[in-house]
């Protein structure tokens, strides 16, 4: 639920930011508000996993897994939540949600192709059915904001880079799977983030310039970004992380299968967003395309015996597939 809510959250902030200029200036920008969250991030997962950057793990990382780690990092920690971000000013939290929901059956796709994975029926049902859920979110509604053409088709440029970070995080998820399982969860998340946060902060000055940040350090967005951090990032990834060791993996699975309902519902709580026909049409769809894995998922787990040793990056991985973006 605290992870369904951080779209929503997140424009709740900018929305404050913008009835509280700095000169000219948003303070709770966008860029501020992932770059002082990604931060907020860093510092618990390094309280949480910092025992695990030992000599030992650390020698046991070669010089090519470092390279497809970097790869991971760049994609997953700093092109696609930038992405999302610039999606949330162009687009409602509503249609982000539902078009992100392009990953797991990419991830699926994928997996079959590349990792040459024995896939259920059921999920692979699942998936076709989502993903004609999230095409008909697309297509069925005329945009209101920015708009490109593809294909004949005249879409939302805030709905396309959610596409596009669906894809580029599905592509790191099977680079992780296929190349960086093996690498413990705590060297894997921090070395994610951290280079992610530097990666993302010299793209922006390079876009933007210097001037894009001169609020970073502001009273007033760091008092929000206490708020955003303590929510979204300590009690989200602290309850995550704590439910993710201590339940089967087809329970976790579940639960974080039901983040993008708490997305939706979060928008209308907290931005008053009440979805069109096009997200009832599309989102009715996506849901049964989740029940549908989810059933798959169970069939699949409850015929297979569950090694003690299960690597938890690879977990970890597979549940944040059906989660979407966590606002970190």
């Amino acid at each position: 639920m605290i992870f369904g809510a951080s779209n929503a959250v997140t424009r709740k902030l900018t929305e404050i930011g913008a009835q509280n200029f700095i000169g000219d200036r948003n303070p709770i920008s966008l860029c501020n508000v992932l770059l002082v969250g990604n931060l907020c991030a860093l510092l618990v997962l390094i309280t949480i996993y910092w025992q695990q950057w030992n000599q030992t793990n650390l020698q046991q990382i070669s010089k090519q897994d470092w390279f497809y780690l970097s790869i991971v990092a760049i994609l997953s920690g700093a092109i696609a939540p930038g992405l999302i971000f610039q999606a949330l000013a162009l687009t409602n939290v509503n249609n982000i949600i539902l078009v992100g929901r392009l990953e797991p059956p990419l991830i699926i796709a994928l997996s079959i192709y590349v990792l040459k994975e024995t896939v259920s029926l059921w999920e692979i049902f699942g998936s076709l059915v989502a993903f004609f859920g999230v095409a008909l979110t697309i297509f069925l509604q005329t945009p209101k904001t920015t708009m490109v053409n593809m294909a004949g088709f005249t879409l939302g440029l805030g709905e396309v880079l959610a596409a596009i970070v669906a894809i580029i995080t599905a592509i790191s998820t099977i680079i992780g799977k296929q190349k960086i399982s093996h690498i413990p969860a705590g060297i894997y998340n921090i070395y994610r983030t951290a280079l992610g946060s530097i990666i993302f902060f010299f793209i922006a000055l390079t876009l933007y310039g210097a001037d894009h940040f001169m609020d970073v350090f502001s009273p007033f967005l760091w008092k929000w970004m206490l708020v955003y951090g303590a929510i979204i990032v300590v009690l989200g990834q602290s309850f995550w992380l704590k439910g993710l060791r201590s339940t089967t993996t087809s329970e976790a699975s579940l639960a974080g299968s039901m983040t993008p309902l708490a997305g939706i519902l979060a928008a209308y709580l907290i931005l008053g967003e009440v979805p069109n026909q096009a997200q009832y049409w599309g989102g009715s769809l996506i849901l049964l395309g989740i029940i549908l894995s989810q059933i798959g998922i169970h069939k699949q787990l409850a015929d297979q015996r569950k090694s003690a040793g299960q690597n938890s990056l690879t977990k970890e991985q597979m549940i944040e597939s059906a989660m979407g973006f966590k606002g970190l």
